[in-house]
């Protein structure tokens, strides 16, 4: 119920808005202290009505950064390539599910997000806890136990628009909170996670 609600409301944005909306998610995650010292990052490529994190990607690529960018797997769990600009990026339909930009280059494997210092996650709303919402899918929960069994800590990052930020979100034992929400207006950390 909350997920399609969140989807409807998303669904009425503009191009605009989601342009003017990863502009903006662009300047606050550039001033995160784990984005500035962070050698690698685990990203994704925003679609549809998602904010927007073209203008970010690029922002961490022109740093120096080492940007991992996810390529959906036939079991929903990602493999993970790298970021080379906006050309290296293609257009992948999956099936019945929607069509990613993923990266076109050589596949690292599901594990090489273990590598990552932040991992910038992808979500419909997160609440006062820093639990997140995703999309339903699994794919996140995957990277996330796996990043648990592997015994790394990057700091988790959700990318969401303003009204997003919500008292509570449904959540299960395998839920883990983020460390920070970015959105337009600010950052919100959670010092729980």
């Amino acid at each position: 119920m909350l997920r399609r609600e969140l989807l409807s409301v998303r669904n009425r944005l503009t191009d605009d808005d989601v342009e003017a909306t990863g502009r903006a998610l662009a300047e606050r995650s550039l001033e995160l202290p784990e984005l500035a010292h962070a050698r690698t990052v685990a990203a994704y490529v925003s679609v549809g009505s998602e904010p927007g994190t073209q203008a970010l990607l690029d922002a961490l690529r022109a740093r120096g950064v080492r940007v991992l960018l996810p390529a959906l797997l036939p079991d929903n769990d990602l493999d993970w390539g790298e970021y080379a600009g906006p050309d290296s990026l293609a257009l992948v339909r999956h099936g019945g599910k929607m069509a990613l930009f993923e990266p076109s280059g050589a596949r690292l494997g599901p594990d090489a997000v273990t590598a990552a210092d932040v991992v910038l996650l992808p979500g419909l709303a997160v609440d006062a806890r820093g639990m997140r919402l995703g999309r339903g899918g699994g794919s996140y929960d995957r990277v996330l136990a796996r990043l648990e069994r592997s015994g790394v800590r990057p700091r988790l990052v959700v990318l969401l628009y303003d009204t997003e930020v919500v008292a509570q979100v449904p959540a299960e034992a395998h839920d883990r909170p983020v460390h920070a929400v970015v959105t337009p207006s600010g950052v919100r950390r959670f010092p729980s996670a």
